[in-house]
C-alpha cells in the first residue's frame, strides 16, 4: 500500500466529510500488543499539535509510576478511517510515537526504537529496508454459551483447499475486502496447510510502514472473525501434531541505485551487499530468536517435521533452512527469513534482523555456502560437518543466547532489553511451575 503523508488540513477535511466521531491513538507495547487512547473528535486539534498525554506507567514495559506522564506524537502518514463503525459514529486512527515528558523520544517504544535503527542504516548510505510479511493465523469457533474462544476448528481444509472443505473462506474474503478498503494491496489469500489455518499476503512496504501494516492487519483479522462468530489467533502453535503459524519476512535493502541485493554479474545474481547482509542474519540467528519467537509456545512450532525451520543455514532452492533466497531477481531480489512467528513484536523483530544484517555489511562477513539438501533428512553428524547449528529449542535457551550478543542487545536499546528479559524470565519461570497433562499421562502410574 502506498504511503501518503497527510497534512493536518487534509485530516480535518476527512473528519468533516466522513463524519468521524472518535479517534484512536494507537501504539504498541513491549509484547507487540496494540494499545490505544480513544478520544472524541473534539480533541483533534490537540492531537495534531502533539499535546495529548497519557499514563505510561500503565503500559507493560514502559515507565515507573513516578515518571508516568508521556506524550503521544501522531504519525500523520498513518491516518486511517476504519470501514466499520457503530451507533456512536465512525472511528479513525493515528499510530503514534511515544515521547518522554521532556519531549524527547522514548526508546522503550518499540516503534521509536525501529526508527533509530533505520537511521543507522541511512548513515551507511542505504535508503530503504523493505519488508514483505506473510502472517498466518487460525480460526476457531466461539463457545455460544460463554462467548469465549474454543479450540474447535470450523474446517478440515488443507493447503489451497476450497469451500465446502474450507469453511473459513467467506471470513477470509471479508478480511480481504476490509483490508482493501483500508488501502492494503492484497496479493493473495488462501487456506494454509493445517486445518483452520489461513494466510493473507499483502504487498511489501518500507520497514516502518510494514510493521504498522502488520499491527493493522491483526486488528482487522480479529475484528472480522468476530463478526463471523469466530476467534482469530496468531498464537504460533495452538494445536499439537499440526503445523504452527509463521510470519515469514521477505527483506530487501535499497540504495540510491535500486535494490542493493541485486548484481546482474554476481554469483546467482546476488550482490556482495546481499551476501554480507545474509552472513550477518545467519551469524546472529540464535541470538535474535527470542525476539522472532517470543513465547514459550513458539518453540512447539520450531520442531522438525512441521515445515518450520530449526537449522541455521540458507538456500535458494529448498525450504528447510532458516533463510531462503527466492528466485526473483532485479528489483524483487530478497531474502526470506522463515523462523519468525506472528506473536513477535514486528518493530522489535525487524529492528533486530536489520541490525544483524548491517553488522554483516559493516564487517564484510562472508556467508557460508548454501545448503541445497533437505536438512531435516541429514544426520546430526552431517549437519555438524556442514557447520549447521540448531536454533534454540526453548525460550529459556533463546534468552541465554540473547544475553551473549551485544549487536542484538544494542539493537533493542537498554530499556527494551532489560524489560524484555525480565518479562520473559518470569514467563519461563511460570511455565516451569506448571505440571502438564502430558506429564501426568506419562509418569503418574509408571513412577
Amino acid at each position: 500500500m502506498a504511503k501518503k503523508v497527510f497534512t493536518k488540513d487534509e485530516i480535518r477535511q476527512d473528519v468533516k466529510e466522513k463524519h468521524v466521531k472518535f479517534l484512536r491513538l494507537m501504539f504498541t507495547d513491549l509484547y507487540g500488543t496494540i494499545k490505544n487512547v480513544e478520544v472524541p473528535i473534539s480533541q483533534l486539534d490537540k492531537v495534531l499539535d502533539n499535546k495529548m498525554m497519557f499514563d505510561g506507567s500503565s503500559i507493560d514495559g514502559f515507565v515507573r509510576i513516578e515518571e508516568s506522564d508521556m506524550w503521544l506524537y501522531p504519525d500523520l502518514s498513518t491516518w486511517m478511517i476504519f470501514p466499520w463503525g457503530n451507533e456512536h459514529g465512525t472511528v479513525a486512527r493515528l499510530i503514534c510515537e511515544v515521547y518522554n515528558a521532556d519531549r524527547t523520544p522514548f526508546y522503550g517504544d518499540p516503534r521509536n526504537n525501529l526508527i533509530r535503527i533505520l537511521d543507522e542504516m541511512k548513515e551507511l548510505g542505504f535508503t530503504d529496508f523493505n519488508i514483505g510479511p506473510e502472517p498466518e493465523f487460525f480460526l476457531f469457533k466461539m463457545d455460544e454459551t460463554t462467548g469465549r474462544p474454543t479450540t474447535h476448528l470450523n474446517d478440515k481444509g488443507s493447503y489451497f483447499d476450497l469451500a465446502p472443505i474450507d469453511l473459513g473462506e467467506n471470513c477470509r474474503r471479508d478480511i480481504v475486502l476490509e483490508l482493501e478498503k483500508l488501502g492494503f494491496d492484497v496479493e493473495a489469500s488462501h487456506h494454509e496447510v493445517a486445518p483452520g489455518q489461513h494466510e493473507v499476503d499483502f504487498k511489501y512496504a518500507d520497514a516502518l510502514t510494514a510493521c504498522d501494516n502488520i499491527q493493522t492487519f491483526k486488528l482487522v483479522v480479529k475484528t472480522v472473525a468476530r463478526k463471523h462468530g469466530l476467534h482469530a489467533t496468531f498464537m504460533p502453535k495452538p494445536l499439537e501434531r499440526i503445523n504452527g503459524s509463521g510470519m515469514h519476512l521477505n527483506m530487501s535493502l535499497f540504495n540510491k541505485d535500486g535494490n542493493a541485493f541485486f548484481d546482474e554479474n554476481g554469483d546467482e545474481q546476488l550482490s556482495d551487499n546481499a551476501r554480507h547482509f545474509l552472513a550477518g542474519v545467519l551469524k546472529h540467528a540464535r541470538s535474535y530468536t527470542a525476539l522472532m519467537n517470543p513465547l514459550v509456545n513458539s518453540y512447539k512450532r520450531l520442531v522438525p517435521g512441521y515445515e518450520a525451520p530449526v537449522y541455521v543455514a540458507w538456500s535458494g532452492h529448498n525450504r528447510s533452512p532458516l533463510v531462503r533466497v527466492p528466485v526473483a531477481r532485479g528489483a524483487s531480489t530478497r531474502l526470506e527469513l522463515r523462523s519468525v512467528d506472528p506473536s513477535a513484536n514486528p518493530y522489535l523483530a525487524v529492528a533486530a534482523v536489520l541490525a544483524a544484517g548491517l553488522d554483516g555489511l559493516k564487517n564484510k562477513l562472508e556467508a557460508p555456502s548454501p545448503v541445497d539438501r533437505n536438512i531435516y533428512s541429514m544426520t546430526q553428524e552431517e549437519r555438524e560437518a556442514n557447520n549447521i547449528a540448531d536454533l534454540p529449542s526453548t525460550l529459556h535457551n533463546a534468552l541465554k543466547e540473547l544475553r551473549t550478543d551485544d549487536v542484538i542487545k544494542e539493537a533493542m536499546g537498554p530499556h527494551l532489553y532489560s524489560n524484555f528479559m525480565e518479562a520473559k524470565r518470569l514467563e519461563w519461570d511460570a511455565y516451569r511451575l506448571e505440571v502438564s497433562q502430558w506429564e501426568l499421562d506419562q509418569y503418574l502410574e509408571m513412577y
